[in-house]
């Protein structure tokens, strides 16, 4: 369908304007709300004390998202929002990975916050238009379209009913829809979901810019937690905004020199050092798919093993040679040298409604290749690429599906679903065109497809309601928690990083903390204590990233040469202060490295209030499935029975000769759990809170997040606690 014919069918329901004004250091200083229920566009103030305790970014969308929910609101509930904010440094152009935004909402999976990291241009042109900040509530009838022209300064809603769906043909629809020129499409970015957020609750958002270079609208997803079902729930069928005009100074910082040091130092470190550390450049985060596997580590046939002879047919060097389209630039916003966002381009695809066509697919990246790839038993580049391709434009997490499909394949396997069930679908490992078929199920709401849309937590009560499956089975292999699929490295090695999966606010998401190496491979943090230190400072350092609208790649993917001679080599100081520089250079103000924790610790806290508030949020909430932690099965155990029965005799006192699997298992199992309770016990002493999980009144005053109604939240956990 023409152009023309899409847009003369879009009905314009209302119009706001607004006067553009300008950023000062790094804050336009209001919100865009948009309520699609009534129709109501107005700008709210940023207020002192949001920047002071919020920052930006997902400080900003979970102060609004608490103030517009309360304890009883659903995922699909009108109230519920989708907030999208950058922070004070996102867009600028002179430090790589500028330009992300945060998006928070209450979950379909987790049914508390969930925030999501995502690139692409919008966030930056959302700042620029003049907003720190879109908040979007209620439900439309009918599918509209919100576009923000932040030149104009107009922003619209419009019933758009002729448009695609699925993210990768919306996207060049109202990219050409929108620009006046080819060259004003790198203007455009467009956020939309696809066919599949309609009935999965595993959902996304996709997030495009304009790669004027391979002429095509590429994608970058905010991808965890279910955001699209959302997004698809309130019949938003895309935002586009537009804005022209994007330079270096538009943040209006205090202090440019500061900002353009920083960057001059890093730019020069990639240059030199990229291609001999992590080749972000050449490969991005696939470049670790074969280091995984060396070191035990990549998840294969549902986190059973961590490696398996075949990977090296998904290595990276494969990637590269065959699929990914070389020399020429490849990030997601401007000034990014680090420049990890791959493409495969004129990829022929041979299933689904788009079999034979020619795409474009942004990756892949480390999690899709061993998600849909290792984890399901799957050695075959091309199915992974066209897995990526239709979990981006269906508008699916490949995280979450990645892990769903690998816990069905092992339920099918062990006999506890079979063929009738699945609707004729083998599902066994390495069943590559069951799992693309399951997705184009996924699409059209039918089928098991439908149901893998759920979720591992629906999953298992389903398959014990109606099937009679053992529930504490598949508890322990169901590697969900909170409702959140768990990301794609194997922890069982490392309780550090059982840690950083299971003690996070959001669910099992290694944006908090990646320790496994310093844990497992480099045994830095060998007692208690030093894993909780751990587990305090690098999610409250990860954190700060989201309240500012960066990315976390180059502060860790890329290292000084000098930084193995540093004190403190895994948090890189010479780039810890890079970012106090930024945050200065851009604000005026001037924290320290301290500062920047405590920024953190503030919104950290502040969510795990909300959980508490939204019903969760407790030390039970914080368990996770045991096969993160060890073996549940006879195969798992003797797949590496040399290395548990030498932990046995070493770690429990326990000899192990003559011992069938099944007591090994036992005693082993014992044994890491009561680690597990341990660490919990040790990371909750350093972050301040109760052996129930609760952040205590003094921490809070301490840190500055004593606000009135956090403090109500908290108190009658804490009486509890004292009392019992």
């Amino acid at each position: 369908m023409d152009i023309k014919t899409l847009r003369d069918a879009h009905k314009l329901l209302t119009e706001f304007k607004y006067e553009l004004g300008t950023v000062e250091r790094g804050y336009t200083n209001r919100t865009l709300y948009i309520n699609i229920s009534d129709n109501i566009i107005k700008s709210k103030p940023v207020t002192q004390l949001m920047k002071d305790k919020f920052i930006g970014g997902k400080g900003f969308g979970l102060w609004y998202l608490w103030n517009a929910v309360t304890p009883e609101t659903k995922w699909n509930d009108p109230e519920n929002e989708i907030v999208i904010a950058g922070g004070p440094i996102c867009g600028i152009t002179q430090y790589p990975g500028a330009g992300k935004s945060l998006v928070c909402t209450i979950s379909p999976l987790t049914h508390i916050p969930i925030d999501s990291n995502v690139g692409g241009y919008f966030g930056p042109y959302l700042k620029f238009s003049g907003w720190d900040a879109l908040e979007i509530q209620g439900k439309a009838e009918k599918d509209v379209i919100i576009y923000i022209d932040g030149n104009k300064g107009i922003v619209t809603i419009e019933e758009a009913p002729l448009e695609a769906i699925d993210g990768h043909v919306i996207s060049e629809e109202l990219t050409e829809m929108y620009a006046d020129s080819e060259e004003d499409k790198k203007n455009i970015s467009v956020i939309s979901a696809g066919t599949a957020s309609d009935y999965a609750n595993i959902g996304i958002l996709n997030f495009s810019f304009y790669d004027l270079r391979r002429q095509v609208a590429r994608l970058k997803q905010a991808g965890r937690g279910g955001i699209g079902r959302v997004f698809r729930d309130k019949k938003i069928k895309a935002i586009v905004i537009k804005f022209k005009g994007t330079k270096g100074n538009l943040n209006n910082p205090a202090n440019q020199s500061l900002i353009n040091k920083a960057g001059i130092k890093l730019h020069k470190q990639i240059h030199d050092l990229d291609d001999v550390q992590c080749r972000m450049r050449k490969i991005g985060t696939a470049n670790i798919i074969e280091i995984m596997d060396e070191y035990d580590l990549l998840p294969v046939h549902n986190y059973q093993y961590g490696s398996h002879p075949d990977t090296h047919k998904i290595e990276s060097n494969v990637f590269i040679e065959k699929y990914i389209t070389q020399n020429m630039p490849d990030g997601c916003w401007y000034g990014c040298s680090l420049s990890c966002a791959k493409a495969a381009d004129n990829f022929e695809l041979k299933t689904g409604p788009y079999k034979g066509h020619k795409v474009t697919i942004d990756g892949p990246e480390y999690e899709n290749a061993a998600g849909l790839g290792a984890n399901c038993g799957i050695f075959d580049p091309e199915i992974i690429l066209e897995a990526n391709f239709y979990c981006d434009t269906y508008g699916v997490d490949t995280i979450s599906f990645g892990t769903i499909c690998a816990f069905v394949m092992e339920c099918y396997e062990r006999g506890i679903i079979n063929k009738e069930i699945t609707g004729g679908l083998e599902l066994n490992f390495g069943n590559g065109f069951a799992q693309l078929e399951l997705l184009h199920q996924m699409s059209r709401g039918e089928g098991f497809g439908y149901l893998v849309g759920l979720g591992v937590r629906r999953l298992k009560e389903i398959f014990v309601r109606d099937y009679g499956a053992d529930p504490n089975f598949l508890n322990d292999i169901g590697m969900e928690q909170k409702g959140l699929e768990v990301s794609e490295y194997l922890p069982k090695e490392s309780l550090a990083q059982q840690g950083g999966y299971g003690l996070t606010n959001k669910g099992p998401q290694h944006d908090e903390a990646w320790l496994i190496f310093m844990d497992m491979v480099n045994n830095q943090i060998p007692t208690f204590e030093d894993k909780a230190e751990a587990l305090h400072y690098f999610p409250m350092f990860r954190t700060w990233f989201g309240l500012m609208g960066l990315c976390k790649l180059p502060w860790n993917d890329t290292t000084p040469a000098n930084n193995a001679e540093t004190d403190e080599p895994a948090k890189i100081p010479e780039h810890v202060q890079n970012y106090v520089d930024l945050f200065n250079g851009i604000t005026g103000m001037n924290i320290d490295k301290h500062e920047l924790i405590r920024q953190s610790e503030r919104v950290y806290n502040f969510q795990r209030v909300f959980n508490i508030r939204m019903g969760k949020g407790l030390r039970k909430h914080d368990a996770m499935p045991y096969r993160s932690m060890g073996p549940v099965t006879v195969e798992e155990y003797e797949s590496r029975q040399e290395r548990y029965d030498k932990q046995l005799r070493e770690l429990v006192g326990y000899d192990p000769e003559g011992k069938t699997t099944e007591e090994k298992i036992k005693v082993m199992r014992t044994y890491r759990e009561d680690q597990y309770e341990k660490l919990t016990d040790a990371v909750y002493k350093r972050r301040g809170w109760t052996p129930n999980g609760v952040p205590t009144i003094e921490h809070l005053k301490e840190i500055g997040m004593d606000l009135p109604e956090v403090i109500e939240v908290v108190k009658p956990h804490l009486q509890q606690e004292a009392c019992c």
